[in-house]
């Protein structure tokens, strides 16, 4: 009953722990010359409805194309584009 009992809760672990990977860190943190950049990865995800190529490449991933000018475009015209979120440089770029 013991290893049942283990193999159980071995399983409920991994796969609670594979679901939280999957989502991402709740935060993520991008240095920029101007300063770093800290956005709420979790909000963002609810704001585009899961829609995770709207940000990456290849979902999940890395930010594609990851820069100043993509940034810029991608970022700051979404918050433009919805009239929520920062578009001001020092509301994103903290020193």
């Amino acid at each position: 009953m013991k290893k049942i009992t283990a193999a159980v809760a071995l399983f409920a672990v991994t796969a609670f722990a594979g679901a939280a990977f999957a989502a991402g860190p709740e935060t993520i943190e991008l240095k920029a010359s101007m300063g770093k950049v800290t956005f709420a990865h979790k909000k963002h995800q609810g704001l585009v409805n899961n829609d995770c190529k709207k940000c990456h490449e290849k979902a999940p991933g890395k930010i594609a194309g990851i820069g100043k000018d993509w940034a810029h475009k991608t970022c700051k015209g979404c918050h433009s584009d919805g009239k929520k979120g920062p578009t001001g440089c020092k509301d994103c770029h903290k020193k």
